[in-house]
């Protein structure tokens, strides 16, 4: 058995709110609403890096990065990435792939995914090719159905080096 092996999940949902930019994985994407939240509201960053904390048991993305410190407000969720990245790096940890559902009706997110693969890379250290995104509906059903708002879910696979 290989105990060098972590995985973990994330997700994380947000409401759409007027007046904001869309904002998945760092890039803008067209769209009347974008998400409320204290930082960018970048969902699918949120998941991933709840994931990425969940492997390396660490706390979750809320612990260090409380919606009540003003040092976060309007924040880039890829800065939060990194910061996550130093952390599961400092515990020794690698990672090796990233998996993310982005549950949504609106907007279209395929249009979107190689940029979205390109910005977590980028910002994680890996290749565009470890990191799968892909986007489903809720056929109606729920908040997301409804168009109140977007999930992401997101699973990593870590490896501690040696």
């Amino acid at each position: 058995m290989n105990r060098g092996m972590r995985i973990g999940t994330g997700f994380d949902f947000h409401p759409f709110q007027e007046g904001r930019n869309l904002v998945l994985g760092g890039v803008g994407i067209p769209h009347p609403r974008g998400l409320k939240g204290h930082s960018d509201a970048d969902a699918l960053s949120h998941a991933v890096a709840d994931a990425l904390l969940g492997a390396a048991a660490l706390k979750d993305i809320g612990s260090y990065f409380p919606d009540t410190d003003p040092r976060y407000r309007a924040m880039s969720s890829l800065l939060i990435l990194e910061k996550v990245y130093r952390l599961i790096r400092g515990k020794g940890f690698a990672i090796v792939n990233i998996d993310a559902t982005v549950i949504a009706e609106e907007p279209p997110i395929a249009p979107h995914v190689e940029a979205i693969k390109v910005n977590l890379a980028r910002t994680l250290h890996l290749r565009p090719d470890e990191i799968g995104i892909k986007a489903t509906t809720m056929e109606g059903c729920g908040p997301v159905g409804r168009r109140e708002g977007l999930a992401v879910q997101a699973v990593v696979l870590l490896i501690k080096e040696e």
